[in-house]
């Protein structure tokens, strides 16, 4: 056999140039496949959070109310749920036997009007879920299979439509399975959580703020609760982005109060609709008036606010102004030593309570915070009682044409 050394000058150099473009070659191969590598690697980061066959399994147990599925879902992504499994109560007095129940839960007793269920109009033990926070999220049914489109962006989370002292002695568990059924929207709006990104262009012009009184006042005159939210959209917009939310309209009359409390209690409702007393803006009382609470406690705590359509408009669109406060128990009424509602005086809490619970439900096309030129940051309430604030006012742009699905 030559050896290597023994290869003609002419072959050697060959041999050589073979060597290097051999070199040369597998680099550009491996380069290519670098390249290509990147490009999927980035290609799917893009990629939406729904590929349209992506299954995921989860275990709610009986112990929990809620559990962290670990799902962020982009607005507009849409799953299919469906549960199996069952779940049981132990004996009591009433059900010496105790209470088995699958995902659609128990039917309402007239006990269950003394709990807080976090789905009122759904069965006791039903599966149910949230998007976001349990600060602002407006829980929903599941049960046994739902088809559910998340409106904004937001952390999914699962659990049992159950009390505390439920979770404490439930048994048994449902077995979940949810599929990614259509990928949700890639855009800043559809992949911030919560609704669309804070504005600095709210549309609401400084003179058109130094149009709107700063604060509400009773019959009498007293100024009272500030006005913190401005809203702008057509009446059934405003209407149909509350009711998304969960607020519900407010009583006026103390006689159809009564009379719809007992009508709910006949219908296994919670009753959350407590009347609400008359303030002033423009001259008149509220145009609306919305309450959220828990209903066991609603007689002394209550997130409330009234609503009140201004003269002005944008962009041909109505102003809505809002004063929004947390009833958190009672107090005296320094006008006459009858007994209020205490506020929280920390309002600004309650202002984005409005903020959070009205734009989780992708009905709010863009929001943000303007600063008067004259803000309100202390005062009191007509009744006394006194808040603070950082004087900001809440912009709340409703979309076009929303309507609850």
């Amino acid at each position: 056999m030559k050896s290597f050394l023994a290869i003609p000058q002419k072959s050697y150099h060959e041999a050589m140039n073979w060597t290097k473009l051999a070199a040369i070659l597998r680099g550009m191969f491996a380069g290519v496949c670098a390249l290509a590598a990147g490009v999927s690697a980035q290609a799917a980061q893009a990629q939406p959070t729904g590929t349209g066959d992506q299954v995921t399994t989860i275990e709610i147990a009986a112990t929990k109310q809620w559990v962290d599925t670990n799902l962020d879902l982009r607005g507009g992504e849409k799953l299919r749920i469906t549960a199996t499994g069952s779940a049981k109560y132990p004996p009591d007095k009433k059900h010496p036997d105790g209470r088995t129940f699958g995902p659609d839960g128990l039917e309402r007793a007239y006990l269950d009007l003394l709990h807080q269920y976090a789905v009122s109009s759904a069965g006791h033990g039903a599966l149910i879920g949230r998007l976001g926070p349990a600060d602002f999220a407006q829980p929903f049914l599941v049960g046994e299979s739902k088809t559910y489109t998340a409106p904004v962006a937001g952390r999914l989370f699962l659990g049992i439509n159950q009390s505390e002292q439920d979770a404490e002695v439930a048994s048994g568990a449902f077995h979940v399975t949810i599929e990614v059924i259509a990928p949700g929207r890639d855009t800043q709006a559809a992949t911030n959580p919560g609704g669309p990104p804070e504005s600095g262009n709210t549309l609401v012009t400084p003179a058109l703020v130094g149009l709107i009184p700063r604060r509400v006042s009773d019959a009498q005159g007293n100024p009272g609760d500030m006005v913190n939210a401005l809203i702008i959209g057509e009446q059934e917009e405003l209407e149909n982005v509350f009711a998304a939310a969960g607020w519900l309209r407010v009583d006026v009359e103390v006689k159809s109060t009564i009379f719809l409390a007992v009508f709910d209690s006949l219908e296994k409702r919670d009753y959350l609709t407590m009347p609400m007393s008359a303030l002033y803006l423009f001259g008149r009382a509220q145009d609306y008036g919305y309450a959220h609470a828990e209903p066991l406690h609603v007689a002394m705590s209550r997130n409330h606010l009234r609503v009140w359509k201004s003269g002005y408009t944008v962009n041909a669109r109505p102003v809505w102004c809002v004063a929004a406060t947390h009833d958190v128990g009672f107090e005296r009424d320094q006008r006459n030593n009858g007994v209020t509602h205490k506020i929280d005086p920390a309002v600004d809490v309650e202002r984005e309570y409005v903020n959070g619970t009205l734009s989780a439900t992708g009905f709010v096309m863009q929001r943000g915070h303007v600063a008067p030129a004259d803000p309100v940051t202390a005062a009191k309430t007509a009744t006394g009682g006194e808040f603070h604030s950082d004087g900001r006012i809440l912009v709340l742009v409703l979309k076009h044409g929303i309507e609850i699905q």
